[in-house]
């Protein structure tokens, strides 16, 4: 693979946008931004035509991998409707009622359009319930760009302050956030047992903690932090938005055994379109009735609507997260042994679907910031395969064998040569 025509691109695109690149997360891709100009089932063509297995997957949104034709049929029947439209429409019921159907502890939901912004309207809707105005959140845990949750990312980061993670954010946005260890029981019970001192209003949390080596929350935890919750009026939420639809169709609550008070559904939802929905008990999703603001102009638009009910029919499938679990065995049992068995090995970590090298203790951090690591990314990108710069790949149901036996190859090449 040349990657070329993606170098001149990237070039030409540092002209006209901010970092080159319409997401920081795809700027960070080594050596460079990959450029596509198609992509189908589980495979992309960059601008020379060259061909890659992707486990990017649009970071994670394409579970049934893309160009879905169930999918792109609805959305092309919806689009020669409407495309827009300042009014209710028949779709935003349909694709609410699909998606509460899926999630059994979903009782109403609330359309938005990101992740990031569906998370702010989850807060809010918690400190307006409980009339509290602090949240707790897990160190490693990503939950969107903004300013009031955008904390402690690092694993230097310790102790309950929280720690800014991006330059010009504002320290005041932190000031009602208590950080917490992910998975350390003893710490988390002793914030919550003083939740009501403490002003505390919600835990917002990732069951699977995705962005961070993947590493899926213990029984005791989850146990601990829904019961103190009930005990002391705290509200849980479950950012779901890389979980939800992909491990289970009823999101993680249903693959972890423990059911929040709302979940933030993003990704997988659509089926690549955007949209993102708070889902959860009624009396909180009905603050919006009682003086919570919640607005977007792009909220429920008809386009995402059709493909959100699509995807839920596509969903509601049974062999699909049949195949999501084979696949993703079948990527670990392929590529597992190829890291294991380099001159310096990486191992794998698995939750379903959701895959995450590891690498060994040669390497520096996967933030981007060690050449190793960048070297090991680039190498398999110019072998025809692309992964985030992470290390984490998102297999689908358009993944096979022979995806995962070349990708394997790869892989051994890559590390036999950094």
């Amino acid at each position: 693979m040349s990657l070329d025509s993606s170098r001149t691109a990237f070039a030409r695109a540092q002209q006209s946008i901010g970092g080159g690149a319409g997401s920081g997360m795809r700027a960070a891709m080594r050596p460079h931004p990959l450029f596509v100009e198609r992509a189908s089932g589980a495979h992309v063509w960059d601008l020379d035509g060259d061909r890659y297995i992707d486990y990017v997957m649009g970071w994670g949104p394409l579970v049934l991998g893309h160009g879905n034709a169930h999918v792109l049929n609805a959305v092309s029947d919806a689009m020669k409707s409407m495309q827009l439209v300042g009014t209710g429409h028949l779709g935003e019921i349909l694709a609410a009622e699909a998606v509460l159907e899926a999630v059994p502890h979903a009782e109403r939901l609330l359309w938005s359009n990101t992740g990031t912004e569906a998370i702010q309207v989850a807060l809010r809707l918690a400190r307006a319930a409980t009339g509290r105005q602090r949240v707790v959140k897990f160190i490693r845990c990503y939950h969107g760009w903004h300013d009031s949750v955008l904390a402690s990312l690092s694993d230097t980061d310790s102790g309950q302050e929280a720690v800014p993670a991006s330059k010009g954010q504002s320290p005041a946005a932190l000031q009602d956030l208590i950080t917490a260890g992910f998975n350390d029981v003893e710490q988390i019970a002793e914030i919550l047992s003083a939740a009501r001192d403490r002003d505390i209003a919600a835990v917002v949390l990732d069951p699977i903690m995705s962005n961070a080596g993947l590493e899926a929350a213990r029984p005791e935890f989850l146990a601990t932090i829904r019961r103190l919750c009930d005990e002391h009026g705290v509200v849980l939420i479950f950012d779901e938005v890389i979980t939800g639809f992909r491990l289970a169709r009823g999101g993680a609550a249903e693959y972890c055994g423990v059911q929040p008070d709302l979940s933030v559904f993003g990704k997988a939802m659509a089926g690549g379109f955007t949209q993102s929905a708070v889902a959860g008990r009624a009396d909180l999703i009905d603050e919006v009735t009682r003086g919570v603001v919640h607005a977007g102009t792009f909220n429920s638009n008809p386009i995402a609507m059709a493909a959100v009910k699509a995807t839920m029919e596509a969903l509601a499938e049974g062999f699909v997260y049949e195949r999501l679990e084979a696949a993703g065995l079948a990527f670990e049992r392929t590529v597992g042994p190829a890291l294991a068995a380099a001159p310096r090995p990486a191992t794998l970590n698995r939750v379903g679907s959701l895959l995450q090298i590891i690498p060994s203790a040669g390497y520096g951090a996967t933030n981007g910031s060690d050449p190793q690591w960048n070297r090991f990314v680039g190498s398999l990108l110019s072998e025809g395969v692309m992964i985030t710069p992470s290390g984490k790949a998102f297999v689908s149901v358009a993944h096979t064998e022979e995806d995962f036996e070349v990708t394997a190859e790869a892989v051994g090449s890559a590390l036999a040569s950094d």
